[in-house]
């Protein structure tokens, strides 16, 4: 029996979630280039992809449902724990925690835009937008496991398709805001070649971001029913496929369109989604940036599920191993709130996280990129010219971390950052 379709289509639509927040890094690198580096990364995090999903069964039968896992049977123990539990659960965290700032965030757009205005006397501040969609994702995720949120995962990757294509459709079918859009490069400054390559070396890693994901893929696997005669990879791969086309017809005219109408007038914070609003409110409809706004929150609802479900699944993991018991009920919710409560404190006290995107894609980068190349040579032990290959590609995951990484730190460095604790705007 194969798992339906629609529930894996949509999970892996979901654990390749991106944001039109992140394509105002186009702009440093100039559409071509940008649009290259994307389309590079995009068949590259494929194929790594295409790895994970062929180690998941090994020869002897065991089925690793835990990137984690796969790690430590490829690196050892020790040594894989090292390398994969960091990035692992800080891009869970990270990325609900960002979730939390775009949801309650257009939330209390959604809010404005409905109710006129920001001055009324029943408005919310930020902090308590947060704290609303904080306790709507608590509510949501008191589901125990990914199986039971294959209808939330249906509604956040259709919600996904609806609000992308709405925000590039208006962006190319109103007036575009001239004079500002500009296509030229960033005015000349002092160490301007260095200034150049590290911006990019930036722009690189919030386009690399946006490639979050792989660490979901084993456990999407998991759930499906496997057997010599009908092994999960096959479905699973045919599911990941149709699911990137549909990622491709949206992220792709999303750049593009993004690029052309607005160039490097876009707004660095909240990218395309702020641009709409910034640049169209006079010229569109009430409804349509009202729906785009609900579709957003929508899908950072169901989400945060998704990313959030590899933290849940490890505190019951550790609980279950350390008391030899089911873990109880009472306490799955008490984990849920938990993460929660302090996923919405980290929104709170550090809300100039989303500027810090190109450092943590690069951190990201071999958990994507470097290590299932690795993992692949070290369990499949291919031939010499297949070895060969895969250890130079992991190679370069790990020279592009190390890169990314570099130019995120002297952006930060040269450039600086607004850095305000407890107030977001």
């Amino acid at each position: 029996m194969v798992m339906p379709f629609t529930p894996l289509f949509t999970r892996s639509v979901q654990a390749s979630e991106f944001h039109p927040s992140f394509f105002p890094s186009l702009s440093p690198l100039l559409v071509g280039h940008g649009e290259l580096y994307l389309s590079l990364a995009f068949i590259w995090q494929l194929y790594t992809l295409w790895l994970l999903i062929q180690l998941h069964e090994s020869e002897s039968g065991t089925r690793y449902s835990r990137y984690l896992r796969l790690s430590m049977a490829a690196f050892g123990e020790k040594l894989g724990k090292f390398l994969a539990l960091f990035p692992i659960m800080y891009l869970s965290g990270g990325t609900c925690v960002t979730l939390i700032m775009i949801g309650g965030g257009t939330m209390k757009i959604f809010y404005e835009i409905v109710c006129g205005g920001t001055g009324g006397v029943n408005s919310l501040s930020t902090i308590e937008w947060y704290l609303v969609f904080t306790g709507s994702a608590i509510l949501v995720a008191q589901l125990p496991n990914l199986n039971s949120i294959a209808g939330i995962s249906l509604i956040g990757a259709l919600t996904a398709v609806s609000y992308c294509t709405l925000i590039w459709v208006v962006s190319i079918t109103k007036h575009r805001p001239l004079p500002a859009v500009s296509y030229q490069p960033p005015e000349p400054k002092p160490n301007a070649a260095a200034a150049t390559v590290f911006s990019v070396l930036n722009a690189l890693g919030i386009i690399t971001f946006a490639f979050r994901g792989h660490n979901l893929v084993l456990e999407i696997q998991g759930t499906m029913p496997s057997s010599t005669k009908s092994p999960s990879r096959l479905p699973m791969w045919n599911g990941v496929k149709f699911a990137y086309l549909i990622i491709a017809l949206c992220l792709f005219p999303l750049a593009i369109a993004g690029y052309w109408a607005y160039g490097n007038s876009i707004p660095s914070n909240g990218g395309m989604l702020n641009a709409l609003y910034k640049f169209h409110s006079h010229d569109t409809s009430k409804f349509v940036l009202g729906l785009t706004s609900m579709l957003v929150v929508v899908n950072s609802l169901s989400s945060f599920q998704i990313y959030a479900m590899p933290v849940f699944d490890n505190l019951e993991l550790r609980f279950t191993s350390c008391m030899n018991k089911p873990c109880p009920r009472w306490l799955r919710s008490g984990f849920r709130i938990f993460f929660g409560c302090f996923a919405f404190f980290i929104a709170v006290a550090l809300p100039f996280l989303p500027s810090l995107a190109g450092l943590l894609g690069g951190i990201a980068v071999p958990i994507t990129l470097a290590y299932p190349c690795f993992m692949w040579i070290l369990i499949k032990k291919p031939c010499k010219y297949s070895a060969i290959f895969h250890w130079l590609l992991g190679s370069l995951g790990i020279v592009l971390s190390i890169s990314i990484v570099t130019g995120a730190i002297w952006n930060i460095v040269a450039i600086g950052i607004q850095v305000h604790f407890f107030k977001p705007e």
